[in-house]
């Protein structure tokens, strides 16, 4: 689908000195702006050694897990095995790719006379109306896996070999946490594995959220839910902004060093019967201070029809979801993502709301 491109890039809206406030085109209404957290009390995002996962006896660290994909929808990783050094590495290449001149970054542009033909390169997300309320940030999206569906094009040269290293070591702890989750519902460890499939699909989101000089009148990055199996998030070392909701209430996910995230998206929700919840998050911006972010996405094989498995579905627990094809999943989601809405409301595959009340936030998610 082609959509045409109405709007500028946003680190170029925002480097006008002249800049009080942003243009309307991203001013929420009164009701859905971001309010303050900082009366709330903090609550402690759940913390997961991915290492111990994998040792039969370490109960402990799989209750943690537990808890948190069924309390949070996402946890932070530890023990992941990357290095300091390379993932400050990835931080500084996104870094130095986002301060280029604006002419070379559109060398990775997906805009070619005011069209845009694809959500993949650098760009901004996709607008479809005059009405639409814009995010204030900017971002490179790219397809990972399967390796020879990569369209290179699309790749800034200093990101080229960082990234295909990077992907080989999320995929690599991302296959640790599918194997836990698993294990989780007592089933064998290839189970999750199994339905993604051997040519399952990754995105990277490289995103650029600059300062606005009224943060309480825009979002970085709308509310939602991720359409992935799980994401796996690299995030500024220095500066926050991502808020998952929890409760009912917006809870500050802190800087987090050189540990990851985890999220579990609706794919994941569909092929656990709901046991696992996806996580609605939002990203708030800063008034002086830039902030980046690496998103990893994993889906399963574009062909496959996903649903609950049979063994997760019984008298007690009835099918949460109808079957549906991934690729009708993926196509939807931007359209879903534009209207703040999740994928499986939008598409009408979620068939059992009243049983799962807890899912049914999106008044709330506005803001509360």
């Amino acid at each position: 689908m082609v959509h045409r491109d109405q709007g500028k890039m946003v680190q170029e809206v925002a480097a006008d000195v002249g800049l009080v406030a942003p243009p309307s085109r991203y001013v929420l209404s009164e009701e859905n702006r971001p309010i303050t957290v900082a009366q709330q009390a903090k609550l402690v995002i759940p913390i997961v050694d991915v290492s111990r996962l994998a040792m039969p006896d370490d109960v402990e660290e799989a209750a943690k897990l537990r808890s948190a994909l069924q309390s949070w929808g996402l946890f932070v990783v530890t023990g992941h095995g990357m290095t300091k050094e390379f993932l400050d590495e990835i931080l500084e290449a996104t870094r130095k790719f986002f301060h280029l001149p604006l002419e070379e970054k559109l060398k990775c542009g997906n805009v070619i006379d005011g069209v845009k033909f694809q959500n993949e390169g650098y760009g901004i997300d996709r607008i479809d109306s005059d009405e639409q309320i814009l995010d204030w940030c900017d971002r490179l999206w790219l397809q990972l896996q399967p390796e020879d569906e990569r369209r290179l094009q699309f790749w800034p040269q200093n990101l080229r070999d960082l990234l295909h290293e990077y992907t080989l070591e999320s995929g690599r702890v991302t296959m640790d946490v599918l194997k836990a989750m698993a294990k989780l519902l007592n089933q064998e460890e290839g189970f999750f594995i199994n339905m993604v499939g051997e040519r399952f699909k990754s995105y990277s989101r490289f995103t650029y959220y600059p300062p606005c000089p009224r943060p309480d009148l825009v979002n970085g990055l709308k509310p939602h839910t991720d359409n992935s199996v799980i994401t796996l998030l690299l995030m500024d070392k220095d500066v926050g902004g991502l808020q998952v909701l929890k409760d009912g209430h917006w809870v500050d996910v802190p800087v987090l060093g050189n540990d990851l995230l985890v999220v579990v998206g609706e794919g994941m929700e569909i092929v656990s019967n709901a046991i696992f919840k996806a996580a609605w998050h939002r990203v708030v911006t800063s008034a002086d201070k830039e902030r980046l972010s690496l998103a990893m996405f994993y889906q399963p094989e574009p062909e496959r029809i996903i649903g609950p498995p049979g063994v997760l579905v019984h008298e007690k627990r009835p099918a949460m979801f109808k079957k549906c094809l991934v690729q009708t999943l993926a196509d939807g989601y931007w359209d879903a993502f534009a209207a703040g809405d999740r994928t499986v409301d939008f598409l009408n595959v979620r068939i059992n709301a009243e049983a799962d009340a807890e899912l049914e936030g999106r008044a709330v998610v506005a803001n509360n």
